[in-house]
């Protein structure tokens, strides 16, 4: 038990040390929200591209939109199929080689990333909306993307909304990597103490608890947006 309370207190008491997990969970919880906000408007305009496109009459193709399209199904199968950590590290140590904004290129990297997945939720919402509903906003006199904004769109975010959910747990979880560009995010923090502690059990045991309750807080958020949205469409 006194070796117990010892490698406790050398974790997390001495030193202050709770606030480098404190400080790791607050640069965590921000690159996770910017690549978020960053997937999703690139998952939107990906989304909106390929659909659009997929949606011409026959005869009636747009070649502009075909080579937007191109490229739009170039960025989500490269991204898709090469492994995050790869793609972080050609952005800090190719792309952006001059750079020392670690956290700036973390948030780009992931919300890039993020965009090709949520282009891809997106896309398989739409084109799960009954065709009729946009036949039924055409012929009430709406063009195309007010159709899309009022009527098609909405009715896609319920279908997708646990699908995006489970998108911002895995990239909360795939924060971890930034450690390998220095980021001092939560697991960094856990390193750095196991390094000058050498007690690997209580760091890592730790982040490992606060990656659960973080998940189960989102989880209980997106439960309880999921449920509202429900009940919206009984009234």
């Amino acid at each position: 038990m006194e070796k117990f309370r010892a490698g406790f207190n050398q974790s997390f008491i001495e030193g202050d040390r709770w606030l480098m997990y404190l400080k790791g969970v607050g640069v965590t919880l921000e690159v996770a929200a910017v690549a978020l906000l960053l997937g999703i408007v690139l998952g939107v305009i990906v989304a909106i591209v390929r659909t659009v496109h997929d949606q011409q009459r026959p005869g009636q193709k747009n070649a502009l939109l075909g080579i937007i399209n191109k490229i739009a199904q170039v960025y989500t199968t490269v991204i898709r199929g090469t492994p995050l950590m790869v793609q972080l590290l050609i952005m800090y140590f190719v792309i952006f080689a001059n750079t020392r904004n670690a956290v700036g290129v973390a948030m780009l990297t992931f919300g890039i990333n993020s965009g090709a997945y949520v282009a891809e939720i997106i896309r398989g919402g739409i084109m799960s909306v009954d065709k009729g509903q946009m036949e039924a906003a055409r012929s009430l006199g709406l063009s195309y993307l007010p159709a899309m904004r009022f009527i098609v769109i909405p009715q896609a975010v319920k279908n997708i909304l646990p699908a995006l959910g489970n998108e911002l747990i895995a990239l909360l979880k795939d924060t971890s990597l930034v450690t390998v560009i220095g980021v001092r995010d939560l697991t960094k923090a856990a390193q750095l103490i196991q390094g000058k502690t050498y007690q690997a059990l209580f760091p890592f045991v730790g982040i490992a608890i606060v990656y659960l309750v973080l998940v189960m807080i989102i989880a209980a958020l997106i439960g309880v947006l999921e449920r509202r949205l429900a009940a919206s469409d009984r009234r």
